[in-house]
């Protein structure tokens, strides 16, 4: 048996939509308030949180409820394009490496900020997209990935 957990589940025990959102809901959440902590920390050790939005090219405030907000909806739009490749053969790795690229390409938004937005910020952003990427990505693909061929076994009951 392969399966990411020590037991198989039965088949009917395969992951459902709505099982993928609350795992997204509870990982989200606590990414969210562990970036929050984060804010908070840097706050207090002077930190502006002045960046440029996509959109804006003047140097707008990130707020603590946008700290708390982004880890949770990135956890739900994953875990929902997740939802998509149920069942597919390698479900769990496509899921991990489609998450972790995804984390790495995000990383470029508080890294290539312009040169008035400090290297402390930068990085302090950066952390956040990193715990996101821990306590979110590695989740929904072990759940993904008990979904794939073979993974699951039958069982009479």
């Amino acid at each position: 048996m392969d399966s990411k957990t020590p037991v198989g589940p039965p088949t009917s025990a395969n992951p459902t939509v709505r099982q993928l959102l609350y795992a997204a809901i509870v990982t989200g959440s606590w990414s969210g308030l562990i970036c929050v902590l984060i804010y908070l920390i840097a706050r207090l050790a002077g930190m502006d949180f002045t960046v440029t939005g996509s959109l804006a090219e003047a140097l707008e405030p990130v707020t603590w409820l946008f700290a708390l907000l982004v880890p949770l909806a990135f956890a739900v739009a994953f875990a929902m394009l997740a939802a998509l490749i149920r069942g597919w053969q390698h479900a769990g790795r496509i899921t991990y490496w489609a998450g972790t690229l995804a984390a790495l390409v995000s990383l470029a938004g508080p890294l290539v900020q312009p040169s008035e937005v400090g290297w402390f910020t930068r990085i302090v952003l950066a952390s956040m997209h990193v715990v996101t990427w821990f306590l979110v990505v590695p989740q929904i693909a072990r759940i993904i990935g008990d979904s794939e061929p073979g993974q699951s076994v039958a069982r009479d009951e």
